[in-house]
């Protein structure tokens, strides 16, 4: 078999990129659970028209959903009430996949709470251009942070979007 080193060449490599490979990462159900509850703190965003970052009082509640992996979060925004809002968080069927966007790690950090961390292409800012678009949440027990950074396409700077920081 003329072949036979070539052979062996091809399935070493197969084997070795198979024992590389990652795993996706994924969620853990007790992330959800401790997402659930009434969270009190505020929204820090970056306001493209001035460049500079606008902090509001901002509130949600989350629940889970019945019969499901998905997640009810209700927003609340004490000066501006017509801004209130609910939002279902979907998260599919093997966990690597948070409100539509892809998990690309989880860890746990040193205090018990837990960082996630999500990537979507997308659109952002006052003319919509293509972006990539990155939501890290850390959970705790009595902390939550969503924060979400945006770095559009032909650029290599990350913008840090907006930010929810909350306390139970």
């Amino acid at each position: 078999m003329k072949n036979r080193p070539l052979f062996i060449t091809i399935i070493f490599f197969s084997f070795l990129f198979h024992a590389n490979a990652q795993k996706p990462a994924v969620l853990q159900k007790a992330d959800l659970a401790m997402l659930c509850g009434s969270w009190k703190g505020s929204l820090t965003y970056l306001d493209y028209r001035s460049g500079k970052p606008y902090t509001m009082p901002a509130n949600t509640i989350i629940s889970t959903i019945p019969n499901s992996n998905h997640l009810l979060e209700e927003m609340i925004y004490p000066d501006e009430p017509k801004a209130n809002g609910k939002d279902t968080l979907l998260v599919n069927a093997g966990f690597t996949s948070f409100d539509g966007y892809t998990i690309v790690s989880r860890k746990s950090l040193a205090d018990g709470s837990v960082e996630i961390v999500t990537k979507h292409n997308g659109q952002d800012g006052n003319d919509n251009k293509d972006a990539i678009i990155r939501k890290t949440y850390t959970i705790g027990k009595n902390k939550f942070i969503n924060r979400k950074d945006v770095q559009f396409v032909g650029t290599t700077e990350w913008i840090k979007r907006n930010e929810y920081s909350y306390t139970k």
